[in-house]
């Protein structure tokens, strides 16, 4: 008999679309790598092959190196300016903005295979690195307001990021405030004088 009790089992969520198509992805990519390397065995010798992969791992570690000790030494600079008391140059992050996709490419590149070769090949082009760069970025800030639009506090905190004309971005919450609430007290002083 059937009543209108709900299950005490709750129901499952559904599962992403990517938790559903990475897997695949992930082993559609792994074969392919792997013909690709048997007809350019078959094409040339497996020697060609050998070589080929080592090139890719000795390239590969050179970049993601290079970006590293890039990246280090803008960590440090900025560091030693933050320290010294002295305002941190705007110009100092243009250098190492795409430490982190070159660091990538250079992943890509160490990984066997002539795909993942080609990716991040091209993953160290200027130009393609920054349509890289502004597309996750735009995609992050578009899942970080989904992602808001869904918490349980709903708007009342929201993340504020405001741009400055030197380039620095100041985060921080802005908490909305009813007018006229300042509660049982009255309304609070200022933090400074």
């Amino acid at each position: 008999m059937t009543t209108g009790a709900q299950s005490p089992y709750p129901a499952r969520p559904r599962r992403s679309r990517l938790r559903t198509l990475l897997p695949l992805g992930v082993a559609a990519w792994l074969v392919l790598e792997i013909w690709l390397l048997t007809v350019v065995a078959g094409a040339s010798s497996g020697l060609v092959v050998f070589l080929i992969l080592l090139a890719g791992i000795v390239l590969g570690s050179y970049v993601i190196k290079r970006a590293g000790r890039r990246a280090f030494r803008n960590l440090t600079e900025t560091v030693q300016q933050q320290q010294g008391g002295g305002p941190v140059t705007p110009g100092a992050r243009t250098d190492g903005e795409g430490n982190g996709l070159t660091m990538l490419g250079g992943l890509l590149i160490v990984l066997p295979g002539l795909i993942s070769d080609a990716l991040g090949l091209l993953l160290l082009v200027p130009p393609v690195q920054k349509a890289v760069s502004r597309y996750a970025e735009r995609t992050f800030e578009r899942k970080l307001r989904e992602a808001a639009a869904q918490s349980p506090l709903g708007d009342a905190f929201t993340q504020a990021r405001m741009r400055h004309p030197d380039g620095k971005v100041v985060q921080g919450e802005v908490i909305r405030d009813e007018p006229g609430s300042g509660g049982p007290e009255g309304p609070r002083p200022p933090l400074t004088k």
